[in-house]
């Protein structure tokens, strides 16, 4: 099977680098799958689940915000977090929700301030789904991030 090469990278580094059989994107338009040969595109991304297939194991990392470039042979993601299950503060996310619920609800805030608060809310709320999904996974389905080029996440 021919193989698109898979680049997902952070402001702080790039998390993954590897030729992939498949990716699912979370983007905004909705979930996009791009095997080798794509029509090239851009498309924006919202927090979600990447998920990479290779050599028939799937893996995910959780996403954030940011911008996919594909082209034939290549997915750039770019995003502002990128995160292995083993790298989500349950905690600290639930504790995010909650100040970035109450500070929408209690202060009136100017249009940037209320867009940071939103962006926050979305990317906390995605990192408990993420990882209460995969914990409801069963061990065997719920592989790590196998082969390539993979430098942590955050």
């Amino acid at each position: 099977m021919a193989t698109v090469r898979l680049e997902v990278v952070t402001p702080e580094e790039r998390i993954y680098s590897d030729d992939v059989d498949m990716v699912v994107i979370p983007a905004a338009e909705g979930e996009m799958g791009v095997l080798a040969g794509h029509v090239p595109t851009v498309a924006g991304l919202l927090p979600g689940a990447l998920r990479i297939t290779k050599a028939g194991r799937t893996s995910e990392l959780l996403v954030g915000n940011g911008f996919v470039e594909v082209t034939h042979t290549t997915v750039s993601v770019l995003t502002d977090m990128a995160l292995e299950e083993g790298g989500i503060d349950e905690q600290a996310a639930e504790e995010a929700v909650r100040r970035a619920e109450a500070a929408l609800k209690e202060r009136p805030a100017d249009a940037d301030t209320r867009e940071d608060e939103e962006a926050l809310l979305r990317r906390s709320l995605a990192q408990l789904q993420f990882k209460r999904r995969r914990r409801g996974q069963s061990p065997a389905a719920s592989t790590a991030l196998g082969g390539g080029e993979h430098t942590g996440g955050g």
